[in-house]
């Protein structure tokens, strides 16, 4: 299964453009735009690493990493506009495993997440169902020993539905994390679970299924599946 991974950015655009590289990447993510339910969150969410935002409303992010440190073992990367040099010392030397200044790519956002995990000796494993293999840091799928080319947003669908293997997720969930936004056509969905399936299923059972009227759940294949 992917890393927990906490996210606190007071920018809407990038705090979602973030979630969504993470959860694109096979991790799950929890994200908020302040730090005041810092110690609740680690506590029930239990992160392995968190991105603190330096320029908070409220505690910056600097105070934040100290709440880290008292609370958790986790991993934590430093998300700032701010390039000076003292800086990038003050948070390094107070705890925090790595800096990145924005603007940044999120390739190279999820690839030091990623490091810091790796470091941490809590990076994300390869997830199994079935004979289907999802690789979140290679970026790879593959299904009875085939490798399956998938889109970017297909991908993110796989791995957040992989994470959550078994549970019937709802259209509006799907939406939330893959795209960002829960006001999204809810038909965006139906079409990139459909390509999806067809996909998976050009080498195997039915993995994807249709929960009617609730949603769709990643699981074993079922020998009675209700088509969709």
């Amino acid at each position: 299964m992917g890393s927990s991974i906490l996210v606190i950015e007071d920018s809407t655009s990038i705090r979602v453009a973030i979630a969504a590289a993470l959860t694109g990447a096979g991790h799950s993510v929890l994200s908020r735009d302040d730090g005041d339910r810092l110690e609740l969150d680690i506590a029930e969410f239990r992160p392995d690493a968190v991105l603190l935002d330096v320029m908070l409303p409220g505690s910056d992010g600097f105070a934040l990493l100290e709440v880290v440190r008292r609370r958790s073992d986790a991993g934590i990367l430093m998300v700032t506009a701010r390039d000076a040099v003292a800086d990038r010392l003050h948070g390094l030397t107070e705890g925090a495993d790595d800096y990145i200044v924005k603007p940044f790519e999120m390739a190279e956002l999820v690839a030091r997440v990623n490091a810091v995990l790796r470091r941490r000796g809590r990076s994300a494993s390869t997830m199994h169902i079935d004979d289907l293999i999802i690789d979140p840091d290679a970026a790879v799928v593959r299904r009875a020993g085939v490798s399956i080319s998938v889109t970017a947003t297909e991908f993110r669908m796989l791995c957040f539905l992989a994470q959550r293997r078994s549970r019937v997720l709802t259209k509006t969930q799907i939406l939330t994390a893959v795209w960002g936004y829960e006001h999204y056509d809810p038909n965006l969905v139906e079409v990139h679970v459909s390509a999806l399936r067809r996909k998976l299923e050009e080498h195997g059972p039915r993995l994807l299924h249709t929960e009617r009227g609730l949603g769709y759940t990643l699981d074993s294949a079922r020998p009675t599946d209700v088509p969709s």
